[in-house]
């Protein structure tokens, strides 16, 4: 479903567009459609107002909790269940922020995570995204919407765009406060700045090796790490807000010396902001988390080089919290994961 679909409905029973607003901005801020006498008998049309008790049970079935999970870290991660039974995940951060997935499954890839195994099975439409900050307003407040959950959201422009729009005027939500996701797709930098609404942008970088990057993230559009902070930058400049990148540690592949010099050389001098996330175990990928304080001295290290960087524990680690782990085990009904990747590990090793 569209938030588009929503507002047709609701014009089709006679709102006018401050009507359709109220009513969007209720649902949104998980308030009920009515939200109180006055506004149920004297404000809306009363075809409208009958509508509401059937609106609110179709908006319902959006996005409803299948599963949570409490982290130790304050987060919490959800299982959704969407109204065809597909499942998507959804976190709710410390510091009242909300990481919302944009598909089911991803076509991206990225060898380490788990989300893109199976492919991209369907786009969310943009009240479904939404859906998932109102499911997660429900549960504890929310001031932040990160899109990095599931999918890649360059794939699903339009509806990710059009939640953002909705999330960052009724939502009351500041702009800078929605933060884009993407492995870098030059939709991206055309799209994102045409909007009255622009959100703030995180950039999946993981190597300055473009080569390490292509084995790395697959079938993400072949665009060098040079190519993508050049982009980045001119974004930053133009909005205001640095550059988020992140930076999956991985033992062995991508938390080398020459990886260190790599770094200084792109972002030093840049608007942006290194986040350094050590790998979240995943059960049935040959992967490895390096220690904390291997961790630590590379964020220490970067730091004093001239780059603002952040070292960042994945949200959840305590509850196998990477993205689509969730999922994965309720569609595998805990069943055995399958066995390690190990010979994409050899490829990427070998380069």
């Amino acid at each position: 479903m569209l938030i588009e679909d929503l507002r047709q409905r609701l014009a089709g029973h006679g709102a006018k567009p401050a009507h359709i607003q109220r009513v969007l901005r209720a649902w949104v801020l998980a308030q009920p459609l009515e939200s109180g006498r006055r506004l149920a008998e004297n404000v809306l049309p009363l075809a409208v107002r009958n509508d509401l008790p059937a609106l609110s049970a179709d908006l319902q079935t959006l996005a409803s909790l299948s599963a949570a999970h409490q982290g130790e870290d304050g987060s919490e991660r959800l299982l959704v269940r969407l109204a065809d039974g597909q499942t998507v995940e959804s976190v709710l951060l410390p510091r009242d922020g909300l990481c919302v997935s944009t598909q089911v499954g991803c076509a991206v890839g990225c060898v380490f995570c788990m989300t893109g195994r199976d492919g991209l099975l369907r786009q969310l439409g943009s009240a479904e995204i939404v859906a998932q900050v109102v499911l997660g307003r429900a549960r504890r407040l929310v001031k932040k919407v990160v899109f990095m959950g599931m999918g890649e959201p360059a794939h699903n422009m339009d509806n990710v765009l059009e939640a953002i729009q909705l999330l960052g005027t009724v939502g009351n939500i500041g702009h800078k406060n929605l933060v884009f996701s993407s492995v870098g797709d030059h939709r991206v930098f055309e799209r994102l700045p045409q909007g009255p609404v622009k959100p703030a942008l995180a950039l999946s970088l993981h190597t300055t090796d473009a080569d390490l990057r292509a084995r790395l993230l697959p079938r993400a559009p072949r665009m060098s790490p040079d190519e993508l902070v050049e982009l980045g930058e001119h974004y930053a400049r133009d909005t205001g807000y640095p550059i988020q990148y992140q930076w999956t540690l991985l033992a062995g592949i991508n938390d080398s010396e020459a990886e260190l010099d790599g770094i200084v050389r792109l972002l030093k001098g840049k608007y942006a902001i290194m986040n350094m996330i050590p790998y979240n175990t995943n059960e049935g990928l040959d992967f490895q988390r390096p220690s904390w304080e291997h961790a630590t001295r590379i964020a220490r290290t970067l730091h004093q080089r001239g780059v603002l960087t952040k070292l960042r524990n994945s949200a959840g680690q305590d509850i196998d919290g990477g993205c689509g782990q969730l999922r994965a085990r309720a569609l595998a009904g805990e069943a055995e994961a399958r066995p390690a990747n190990t010979a994409v590990l050899r490829r990427i090793l070998k380069g």
